[in-house]
């Protein structure tokens, strides 16, 4: 069943008010599991992964019961930590090997390449901008190393499609399935996309040994490949009505937090960089979830141009900011967003070096 993502706060937060993490635990990495769908608010900055954390511990759950999705949500806080000090555009830990080309398989992008689960999720993600994790790993798995495409240019394909698309999670993910983030390329052969997509598709070119599939020469359905058009669609800015005496908030496309200040009087702008939307392009789809989500944000005005014009034209003001990798030439006060913990910082090697650390916070918190 395809899902349809809300806008409405307090919609999200019943969502956040539903999770079971029995469930979850249980059944995430299945097609049909019963996944949260909370990642595109917690991209957009609309909750955090504390907020997720916090209202779990809220209901008594134990730490043991919480510990797989705790995990999942880590993750995330991860690759923001990767970003923070790696240009994640670049391969982070080795190089990508087998590379071919480096646009994308025709048939990724038409959802025709002959294995049926992922067509399927293909489809889902242009209808309704999400895929299953799992199907995400399939997904670049198929275009990197049974494609061998070079991770980049793919990468930037799924995120332009994805609302829930942060790019950390999204290039470092890419890379570790590409082995230029790990120690190996990961492989899926098609008894495991069947185990987990619930189908039954055999004889195709991933009905294969595992010691086949590294091997393996260029499907036919993968060999014409092509670089993706990424059509961008901005809206126009609102008449801004500013008031000089008072502080400006600046929201962007992961800060749309409508509780940041949220008693505090202030110019509230949602800034809309093309540039930034140049370099990590989004469809409509994302762009119009992203201003349907503003809409949770009192007083908000929406400000299409750089960060230097902003503030060049509305200068008589401090201006407040949450921190993140991909605010290039912001200035003025930024304050942390929230994070799982804030005392596990830099860089570490593996997800495992940093959950040990950040579970050690957790457990005795």
């Amino acid at each position: 069943m395809e899902h349809k993502f809300v806008t409405d706060l307090g919609a999200i937060l019943s969502k956040l008010d539903a999770i079971n993490p029995r469930n979850y635990a249980h059944s995430r990495n299945y097609i049909n599991g019963q996944v949260n769908y909370l990642s595109p608010y917690i991209s957009r900055g609309v909750i955090s992964t504390k907020q997720v954390l916090a209202s779990l511990l809220s209901k008594g759950h134990s730490f043991d019961e919480l510990e797989s999705l705790m995990q999942q949500l880590c993750w995330r806080d991860y690759f923001q930590r990767i970003a923070q000090v790696k240009d994640i555009n670049q391969e982070i830990k080795q190089i990508q090997e087998n590379v071919e080309h480096q646009a994308i398989p025709l048939s990724i992008m038409e959802a025709k390449t002959g294995i049926q689960a992922i067509d399927k999720s293909i489809e889902s993600l242009f209808e309704t901008g999400y895929m299953h994790n799992h199907s995400r790993l399939y997904l670049a798995t198929l275009t990197c190393n049974i494609g061998k495409s070079y991770w980049l240019h793919p990468a930037k394909w799924m995120y332009y499609h994805l609302l829930d698309g942060d790019w950390a999670s999204n290039a470092c993910s890419w890379q570790w399935v590409a082995g230029a983030n790990s120690s190996k390329k990961y492989f899926a052969n098609q008894e495991n996309i069947n185990k987990y997509t619930a189908s039954k598709q055999l004889n195709t070119f991933l009905d294969t040994s595992y010691d086949v599939l590294p091997e393996m020469e260029i499907p036919g359905s993968l060999t014409a490949t092509q670089k993706f058009n990424f059509e961008l669609t901005l809206p126009e800015t609102s008449h801004i009505q500013f008031i000089p005496d008072q502080p400006t908030f600046i929201y962007n496309y992961y800060n749309l937090d409508p509780l940041w200040h949220k008693d505090e009087p202030g110019n509230r702008i949602l800034l809309i960089e093309p540039e930034f939307f140049q370099n990590y392009p989004v469809s409509k789809k994302c762009m119009d979830f992203m201003l349907d989500l503003s809409k949770n944000i009192p007083g908000i005005q929406i400000y299409v141009g750089s960060f230097q014009s902003f503030s060049t034209k509305y200068k008589e003001t401090s201006i407040y900011y949450k921190e993140h990798p991909l605010n290039i030439g912001y200035f003025g006060v930024q304050e942390e967003r929230d994070w799982i913990t804030a005392d596990v910082v830099g860089y570490y090697p593996s997800f495992f070096a940093y959950w040990k650390k950040v579970r050690k916070h957790l457990k005795f918190a």
